[in-house]
């Protein structure tokens, strides 16, 4: 491949605006509406990214017939140090699965439920 594997992800959720709050929240940023005439019953929110910078982009996805939860991906946000965002998820309405652990030289990793049922974990270095 001469890509990075992974080119864009999308969070599928039910209540747009209460999953828009926890990630901005829990993330410290702010999700852009995304608008697509040729798709009016879907509803999008994309997560700040630079496509000449390494790593993908995406977005939250409300779309009709689609559930949130229960899906066999995990999404890992990058983060300088994961104890800091997973001490804002259970304010912002989420809960902790597992609480920060070493993943070895491969730094730390906690894993957190969002609003909408989904898992998602945080990486960082220290």
């Amino acid at each position: 491949m001469s890509v990075n594997p992974v080119g864009w992800f999308e969070i599928y959720v039910q209540d747009m605006n209460r999953a828009k709050a926890f990630y901005e929240s829990v993330l410290q940023t702010t999700l852009e509406p995304l608008c697509s005439p040729a798709m009016p019953d879907m509803e999008m929110y994309s997560f700040p990214h630079q496509t000449d910078k390494w790593g993908a982009g995406g977005a939250l996805v409300k779309l009709k017939g689609v559930p949130s939860g229960g899906n066999s991906t995990l999404v890992y946000f990058s983060c300088e140090d994961c104890s800091n965002e997973v001490s804002r998820v259970i304010a912002a309405g989420g809960q902790i699965d597992r609480d920060k652990f070493s993943i070895g030289d491969y730094g730390f990793i906690a894993l957190v439920v969002d609003t909408e049922g989904n898992m998602i974990g945080l990486h960082s270095l220290k």
